[in-house]
């Protein structure tokens, strides 16, 4: 019994700490989750979406780091990971092998066959690395010899 009670106390401390930084809602369903208390962290396994105002993540394996307060420090999303990311000026849309956010920041790294499609510039980047930093309006792209970034953009014809 008092294993239940610990796992029901995770997942309500889950839920309650879930809210970020900006008290956005944030959504998260998956197939299987798993609470670890004393490493404040919780694994969410299976068909994961994520939702917080028009953001999304779509993953095999997320993972939800928290800090000393509570409050969500990172996510960590693995396995055919798809998302879209929105502000008031960009809109991005995209797959990664790995997706690492960090709320505070609101930054995004891309690991591992990243491409991203810049809607609102009508912009397209592949690489093996690639950093949003959404307050910024950055993205620092990283290849290397064998797979160099590639970025494709459609220029306006003269009328």
């Amino acid at each position: 019994m008092k294993f239940f009670s610990q796992v029901c106390y995770s997942i309500v401390l889950f839920f309650v700490c879930i809210v970020d930084l900006y008290a956005e809602k944030v959504e998260i369903v998956s197939d299987n989750m798993y609470a670890q208390d004393m490493k404040k962290e919780v694994e969410f396994i299976g068909n994961v979406k994520i939702r917080q105002l028009e953001n999304s993540i779509f993953a095999d394996k997320v993972r939800v780091y928290f800090n000393d307060r509570n409050e969500t420090d990172k996510y960590e999303a693995q396995g055919s990971v798809e998302f879209e990311f929105k502000d008031k000026k960009n809109h991005y849309k995209g797959m990664a092998e790995k997706v690492i956010y960090l709320p505070a920041k609101s930054k995004y790294k891309l690991i591992g066959k990243a491409e991203i499609e810049d809607i609102a510039n009508s912009r397209h980047i592949k690489a093996n690395k690639i950093v949003l930093d959404m307050m910024q309006g950055d993205a620092k792209v990283y290849g290397s010899k064998k797979k160099p970034v590639k970025f494709i953009f459609e220029m306006e014809q003269n009328k």
